[in-house]
């Protein structure tokens, strides 16, 4: 789903923090008088663009006051805060690889066919469906998934920066009840509103949504098939070049490289060149050169495809990221150069080792998913407070070590 950009004014930081202290006094369930209010209002807005009394009214049956969490979350976007090794190895990660091939076995029918209706790489489909629910396996969580309705009503009354956002999708979200393609107590997404097994947000399920497994509903939410041929058909709208590449991992020489787009001819003759020594497939393409993590890190020449993943997330990390992983689950070989790290990093199965020790000592309370997130790294400091050593929060080999001799 695309990610929102952050708005730098101060007025916005200091809105949102007020409204985050006017919500945090609130009991969790608490009516809220003026959210109700602004509800009753939106209704006649909701009717003026062709929603029935009765759908609003059933919607938002229940609801009562903003979702404080949706607002905690609206602050936090990883694409823009996360260090970039903590970004793509929660991603481009083992668990996440074999996974994707498993499901690449099971859904080998399904993806044949939604391949020769869209063009677009299955390895692809699958890296999202990874990134944006992990194999749906988000869908039945409570903590994650909200009701749509209520989160998109959250940004719309209490976020300045998101509030046209939220009207929009909200009015999108009402819209995609009143057609029956889903019920209500099933309309559960992301804090912003991002649904089912490929998180599209709701005017992209009007614009994209398919029905390819012929049941009569455009149906993400229980549909693999349909899903993956939900995002397919968005790629493929917005240009998906067919059987191209999205980016190579390339070394680049010392002196400084020029920014825009060359082309592969034009980029070897300043010494790019592909980091695993194979020869680019076409000196012709246009391409252009993406350092995430600066000279010190992995470097990409990326094509018209990996603009293309940006319409579905306009983050270059996300772009990367799902290009990376779709690498891994088609068999391709890791990154030639890792990523810069202040540590000796580990595996997905040593963080997940990592992450039992630490609950078993009581400092972490999330899943066990080989992931350093932020829950992790917060558990990691108060063990090295615990322990007296120097408070870091990396998911290392010496911390992994420490937690081990104790």
């Amino acid at each position: 789903m695309p990610k929102l950009q952050r708005f730098p004014a101060l007025l916005y930081v200091l809105t949102l923090c007020l409204t985050l202290f006017t919500l945090q006094a609130q009991a969790a369930d608490k009516p809220d008088p003026a959210f109700e209010k602004w509800v009753k209002e939106f209704r006649q807005t909701a009717v003026k663009n062709g929603i029935s009394p009765q759908v609003y009214d059933q919607a938002f049956k229940g609801i009562t006051s903003p979702d404080q969490w949706v607002l905690d979350r609206a602050s936090y976007q990883p694409e823009f805060k996360a260090p970039v090794w903590q970004y793509f190895d929660n991603r481009v990660q083992k668990r996440a690889i074999e996974r994707g091939k498993r499901e690449k076995e099971k859904m080998q029918p399904w993806l044949d066919k939604i391949e020769k209706r869209f063009g677009v790489d299955p390895n692809i489909l699958l890296a999202i469906w990874s990134v944006e629910s992990s194999f749906g396996g988000i869908l039945g969580n409570e903590t994650v998934m909200r009701s749509v309705i209520r989160s998109l009503a959250t940004l719309a009354y209490a976020d300045p920066q998101r509030k046209k956002f939220g009207r929009q999708q909200l009015l999108a979200a009402l819209k995609i009840l009143q057609a029956g393609d889903v019920e209500g107590q099933h309309l559960l997404g992301s804090w912003a509103g991002a649904m089912g097994h490929t998180q599209f947000i709701p005017t992209s399920y009007q614009a994209y949504a398919v029905d390819i497994d012929g049941d009569g509903k455009r149906d993400i939410w229980n549909s693999v098939p349909d899903a993956l041929a939900t995002a397919a058909n968005l790629l493929s709208s917005n240009g998906w070049q067919k059987g191209k590449p999205w980016g190579y991992e390339v070394t680049i020489p010392a002196k400084k490289m020029p920014g825009g787009k060359l082309t592969v001819a034009e980029w070897e003759k300043l010494g790019v060149k592909r980091a695993n020594g194979e020869p680019f497939p076409s000196k012709k393409a246009v391409a252009e050169l993406k350092l995430p993590d600066g000279r010190n890190g992995p470097a990409f020449l990326v094509f018209k495809n990996f603009f293309v993943l940006k319409r579905y997330n306009n983050s270059d990390r996300y772009a990367i990221a799902i290009g990376l992983l779709s690498d891994r689950i088609g068999g391709g070989a890791p990154l030639v150069k890792d990523w810069s790290r202040p540590f000796t990093p580990l595996d997905g199965s040593q963080v997940e080792q990592l992450q039992k020790l630490l609950k078993q000592k009581g400092f972490y309370s999330g899943e066990i998913d080989g992931k350093a997130g932020p829950g992790t790294r917060k558990a990691i400091k108060a063990f090295e407070k615990s322990a007296g050593v120097e408070e870091k929060g990396f998911p290392s080999k010496e911390v992994l070590e420490l937690l081990q001799k104790q």
